[in-house]
């Protein structure tokens, strides 16, 4: 029952989430964290800056990473098959429709709409980590850094991960 539970609640974020991980964020964490119960708060922002840094989808990974701390190997197959499979069949099916229509007013319309919605949708996301991460002044001030320096170099995000980290070692251990 636990792995159909998993499934189903994978498959739900895939489902209805468009607009990639980030537009998951909202999603993934009202199953996981508020719905199911099986991850706290804190765990989920720690699922999240994993998967982060992690190769691959973030929704994939938080999927694999979420059923593995929840039921172990089997529960990471599980949830990430269940977050990918909606995707994987509406793509197979409606590759050559969206192909063929793709300049139709129809469709056009369609990806208007969803564009805005999906900002919306990462926008929330952003929300919902800035309130559980910055926790004090420190932990802004750690933010803060890392979005001038994104903002103004090229910088790789994993040596900015790395960085943020060795940072948050010696702030954190004053």
């Amino acid at each position: 029952m636990i792995y159909l539970s998993l499934f189903i609640a994978f498959l739900k974020i895939g489902a209805f989430s468009f607009g990639g991980g980030y537009a998951m964020l909202p999603l993934i964490e009202e199953e996981i964290v508020l719905i199911n119960q099986w991850l706290t708060h804190q765990e989920f922002i720690d699922i999240i800056a994993i998967s982060q840094m992690s190769p691959g989808p973030i929704a994939v990974n938080a999927a694999t990473f979420v059923g593995y701390k929840h039921i172990g190997i089997s529960g990471a197959i599980v949830a990430t098959i269940g977050v990918v499979f909606t995707s994987f069949i509406l793509v197979t099916t409606l590759a050559k429709v969206i192909i063929k229509y793709y300049n139709s007013t129809i469709v056009t319309g369609i990806f208007s709409g969803i564009r805005p919605a999906v900002i919306g949708l990462i926008a929330a996301a952003c929300v919902s980590l800035f309130r559980s991460s910055i926790v004090d002044f420190k932990s802004l001030i750690i933010g803060l850094a890392v979005l001038g320096i994104l903002y103004k170099t090229k910088l790789h995000p994993i040596s900015v991960i790395m960085f943020s980290g060795v940072l948050g070692i010696i702030i954190f251990s004053i």
